[in-house]
Parts: C-alpha cells; sequence; structure tokens
C-alpha cells in the first residue's frame, strides 16, 4: 500500500479552477447589486 505524504500532491488544476469560479462569482455578485441599484433608482 502507497503512503500518502501530506502535501505531495499537484493542485495547481484545482486552484485554477476555484480561481475561475470566485471570478465569475464575484462578477456575478456585482452585476446583481448594480440591477438592483438601478432598479431603486428608476423604478419607483
Amino acid at each position: 500500500m502507497a503512503e500518502h505524504k501530506h502535501g505531495d500532491m499537484d493542485v495547481e488544476e484545482q486552484e485554477k479552477t476555484f480561481d475561475g469560479f470566485m471570478r465569475w462569482t464575484m462578477r456575478t455578485v456585482i452585476a446583481i447589486i448594480v440591477l438592483f441599484i438601478w432598479m431603486a433608482i428608476f423604478i419607483t
């Protein structure tokens, strides 16, 4: 049975995926906030 050493795994691809997910999430949240502000100003 192979021994697992902590911190030995290559996680570069997972980090890229997580960074992309966080970038998409932040852009979506900002767009929703802008939409809410626009609605508050013009649809009252």
